[in-house]
């Protein structure tokens, strides 16, 4: 059974986490890539938010005996090949694994471009996963 208090935990977090790079998309590309607070921030809760999820996943791949991810990438195909998430959010999730890794790893080469590129176009996804875990409660 999946662990409902784990998952709304995390759902709160993500929502927290959504509502701070929401508030940093109001400010223009220049301004964003100026003020390393700014980006930072963005940077460090898009992290949270993507890692967030893949959490949630992880969970409810164990909890029903899901095959076992061998990479954070396979965690989204995992919840399609089991319908929690349907093909088209499957579709706009892609690349959000590999941009965390990019986030923890490779931090000396952030493309802000790309930063605020996901910033403005990609959050829907994420609440949209949230959206399909909330409805495991």
């Amino acid at each position: 059974m999946v662990r409902k208090e784990l998952i709304a935990a995390r759902l709160g977090r993500l929502r927290e986490y959504m509502r701070i790079l929401k508030a940093i998309q109001r400010y223009s590309l220049e301004s964003f890539k100026n003020d390393v607070f700014i980006h930072a921030t963005a940077e460090r809760y898009l992290q949270l938010a993507i890692e967030c999820v893949l959490d949630i996943g992880n969970h409810v791949i164990a909890d029903r005996s899901f095959r076992k991810p061998d990479t954070y990438a396979e965690i989204f195909e995992i919840l399609l090949e089991n319908k929690i998430i349907p093909k088209k959010l499957f579709k706009e999730l892609e690349g959000m694994s590999a941009f965390r890794n990019v986030l923890v790893h490779d931090y000396l080469q952030i493309d802000l471009d790309k930063v605020y590129d996901i910033l403005h176009k990609r959050l829907p996804s994420l609440e949209k996963l949230g959206a399909a875990f909330s409805r495991l409660l």
